[in-house]
């Protein structure tokens, strides 16, 4: 049968209060603190199971508190912060993010980057995705793509610069996101692995040309893609932003939008692209509705 988490927690202050009074004339008073420390968890953990987030992550962050003042255990508190961060997630993100943060900064400071690096990814995440602050997510992936960088880890760094270049577009920041779809391109043209992703990474940073409207920009990066990979002017995704460019050039909304529609019957358009085309389109009307 599961433990009453409240009778836990009170346990659990009870402990503590008592490890933090009086003399100890026999020593133990690590044990106590220890002993609290636990029965903290025992109460998260059991909060947990009964999907009570908020007073599961407030018994962790009470364990973490001992295990760094009064035990001077860190690595211990970091672990328990990363488990504050993950029943807060849903439900008090804010307090999630302040949890984990602590724990990364911690991570660093000893040096740990790739385990830093993975909870800096899911930092980043939780600013995208529970939080909706997209620039933090943006800052945060950019640091845990660094770290992974700098761990030799470059395949788990390149789907993190995507990910910012992604989000960096689709913020309109275009010119942060032709900077990570290139460096990803450039370490992936030459990877036998990797290097079939390359013209998807050729076409998303084309379409974000496209968006800045900088035509002559826009023919020079086409010419420095077929440059870096003799392979992509046989591409669909060469002909597609070869297409539009002129359809962009000439002003033809209409021309623009059935090149887009025989490109996605052959290969779904996703909605990442979709969003930047509709931009790109809308452009186009623009840029008729000045001239007439």
């Amino acid at each position: 049968m599961a433990q009453d988490p409240r009778a836990l927690l009170q346990k659990a202050d009870r402990a503590a209060a008592g490890a933090g009074s009086g003399f100890s004339l026999f020593g133990g008073r690590q044990e106590k603190w220890e002993n609290a420390a636990d029965l903290y968890t025992q109460a998260a953990n059991a909060f947990r199971m009964q999907k009570q987030n908020k007073e599961a992550g407030q018994a962790f962050e009470r364990a973490a508190e001992i295990q760094t003042g009064k035990l001077n255990e860190p690595d211990d508190a970091a672990n328990t912060l990363t488990e504050a961060f993950k029943v807060y997630r849903k439900t008090d993100p804010l307090d999630a993010a302040r949890c984990l943060d602590v724990a990364i900064n911690h991570y660093t400071a000893k040096g740990n980057f790739r385990r830093a690096a993975t909870h800096k990814q899911n930092l980043a995440e939780c600013y995208e995705i529970e939080i909706g602050d997209q620039k933090k997510a943006i800052e945060s992936y950019e640091l845990a793509a660094s770290w992974f960088e700098s761990d030799n880890a470059e395949a788990l760094a390149n789907k993190l610069w995507l990910k910012v270049g992604d989000l960096a577009a689709l913020d309109g920041d275009y010119y942060k996101a032709i900077e990570n779809f290139e460096k990803v391109s450039t370490s992936s043209v030459s990877n036998n692995l990797m290097k079939w992703s390359v013209k998807d990474y050729f076409l998303k940073a084309g379409l974000c040309h496209l968006a800045v409207g900088d035509m002559v920009a826009t023919h020079r990066a086409l010419e420095k893609y077929r440059d870096m990979d003799p392979t992509f002017p046989s591409t669909r995704e060469h002909q597609l932003l070869v297409d539009l460019t002129e359809q962009v050039e000439a002003g033809d909304q209409e021309a623009f939008a059935e090149k887009l529609f025989l490109y996605d019957q052959m290969s779904k358009l996703d909605k990442w692209k979709t969003s930047i085309l509709l931009r790109i389109k809308n452009a186009i009307e623009e840029g008729g509705e000045d001239f007439s």
